[in-house]
């Protein structure tokens, strides 16, 4: 086996470390006492990663007896010289008792590697070192000890600094995204929340590193659950004996057993905020971090969604900026067709279960008013307009959701066109809104469902429009008997229907001529004028939706 100088070669990948803190091989090999010792790696220089958690001096042959893990053994070999099989049961013992790896000063004993050291440590995977100039083993013992010890009070000392930290946000009742934001702060990455599919389900950290880390979201989180990606540290999120997800350091730069210190706190407070009930958890940097109460897995996969139908919504980030946020939730975005709907019901986790038994891909959030949105993401050849009826009629067959209506825009080829769509679905979702309970809505509402009720929704904030219905309608709003708005408001719903506007409110006829005449003397209009009906009906149509 060739030689290798101490300080050369391309990094392994990091083994699995332990909590407390550590130096690597590597680093103590760099330090610039050792490196005054001339140090040449002449075995297992591929494992010289593994972290040193002590350094020892022995020259005993059954020197594992001594050990109990991850120490770095230092030797002149002065009872091995002359004695092959000492020399390979010394290197063997080693291994047995997991040692980081073995340094032997030359000179007193050894002139030159000894070869059968050397061939036992490279089948054994042990780092081997040898020192070219005498070296007083107790600085080395002195440097990397105090070095060690250095290391782990700065550990704690974080570690506990950030549980005061976060246990003091939890008990002013901050919501989870601050206790993100300050995890990200102290660790300088991003960090990621997902269940235990890798879905996202929170973030923190600069919103560019973040994209970055979500656009090649599933095989990084691929690459970090088997311990493969440089600089990732994921902590458990265990609650009650049940595992729900992970939090993920991406990308973390400072000393690897901080940052699990770091990542174990943080999944700590993050678990103590779930077990009390979380908090309001209002709007801050990532997916996940829009309001309600975080204090199940479920809440959390609805808080990521809803923040980003929010933002497609709101037209804050362009859509394009939200294709890794959606991908990382679990919402299929490659050459798709996206459907934007609002439903009538704010119960998600049945939505949730509907779209599963249809096998139908999207994501859903609660919003106002007791309403949910949900985006389809269907393949190409898929009908939308039947799957959309069909999922509606999945609904409707609830004994108590037979009147819940789906209000549905077109479906959108290109992801850029989301935001409108969805805006388009609200638009219809406020117009039946206003609709009166006696009128049949079909089970899936689409804009041109919705005729002059959602045009009149669209212009409610325009001052013109308002003036128009208080002008209209001020005889009526002035006055003190709301019974003839509500009768007007039907009577025109139902095509100027006597018989049917008389049944709807338990009135006999001769009681609802009485009444229209009197919305007739008030506004000073002739109902039985097409115009000015119509006219009195856009108004009504105006101040109930700027009421709504």
């Amino acid at each position: 086996m060739t030689a290798t100088p101490a300080t050369s070669g391309t990094p392994a990948v990091p083994a699995q470390q332990p909590w407390e803190p550590a130096l690597s091989v590597r680093q103590v090999l760099g330090l610039e006492r050792v490196l005054a010792g001339q140090p040449e790696v002449v075995a297992g220089a591929h494992r010289l990663d593994r972290p040193v958690r002590w350094v020892h001096v022995a020259e005993a042959a059954d020197v594992g007896v001594m050990l109990s893990g991850g120490e770095m053994v230092l030797t002149t070999g002065v009872l091995l010289a002359g004695d092959e099989d000492k020399q390979g049961e010394y290197i063997r013992s080693l291994h047995r008792a997991e040692a980081a790896a073995v340094v032997l000063g030359l000179g007193r004993a050894f002139p030159a590697p000894p070869d059968v050291m050397r061939r036992a440590a490279d089948r054994c995977g042990l780092p081997m070192v040898v020192l070219h100039r005498p070296f007083p083993f107790a600085e080395l013992t002195e440097e990397v000890q105090s070095r060690l010890l250095r290391r782990k009070f700065a550990a704690v000392s974080l570690s506990e600094a950030v549980r005061t930290e976060l246990t003091g946000l939890i008990t002013a009742g901050a919501p989870v995204q601050r206790l993100l934001d300050e995890v990200a702060r102290h660790g300088g990455c991003p960090v990621v929340v997902t269940n235990l599919a890798h879905r996202v389900l929170a973030t923190a950290g600069e919103r560019p590193a973040v994209d970055d880390v979500l656009r090649d979201w599933e095989r990084i989180a691929r690459q970090a659950g088997a311990g493969t990606a440089d600089g990732w540290i994921r902590a458990e999120l265990t609650c009650r004996g049940e595992r729900w997800g992970r939090l993920v350091l991406c990308g973390y730069r400072g000393d690897r057993a901080a940052g699990r210190l770091l990542a174990k706190r943080a999944a700590e407070a993050l678990v103590l905020h779930r077990l009390l009930g979380g908090g309001d958890g209002r709007r801050g940097a990532g997916p996940g971090s829009a309001g309600g109460t975080w204090d199940s897995p479920g809440s959390w996969e609805e808080q990521s969604a809803r923040s980003l139908l929010t933002d497609l919504v709101s037209g804050a980030v362009p859509a394009r900026q939200l294709l890794p946020r959606a991908r990382a939730a679990g919402l299929p975005v490659n050459r798709r067709v996206f459907v934007p709907l609002v439903v009538g019901a704010r119960d998600t986790a049945r939505l949730d279960r509907v779209l599963r038994l249809l096998g139908l891909p999207g994501i859903v959030a609660g919003l106002a008013d007791d309403r949910a949105a949900v985006l389809l993401s269907l393949a190409p050849d898929q009908d939308a307009r039947a799957l959309t009826a069909h999922f509606a009629a999945r609904l409707r067959s609830a004994a108590d959701a037979a009147h819940t209506v789906v209000a549905a825009a077109d479906a959108r080829a290109d992801w850029a066109d989301v935001p409108a769509g969805l805006r388009e679905a609200q638009q219809v979702a406020d117009a039946v809104a206003d609709s009166p309970a006696a009128l049949e809505l079909p089970p899936v509402v689409r804009l041109r469902d919705v005729h002059l009720r959602g045009l009149v929704r669209l212009l409610r904030d325009d001052p013109h429009v308002q003036s128009f219905a208080e002008r209209e309608l001020d005889g009526l709003l002035q006055g003190p008997d709301g019974d003839l708005l509500s009768v007007l408001r039907t009577y025109l719903a139902t095509g100027r229907n006597k018989s049917r506007t008389a049944q709807l409110h338990h009135v006999s006829r001769p009681a609802l001529y009485r009444r229209l005449e009197a919305i007739q003397g008030r506004l000073g209009v002739d109902l039985d004028d097409f115009e000015q009906a119509a006219s009195v009906h856009i108004a009504l149509l105006a101040h109930d939706a700027q009421q709504g």
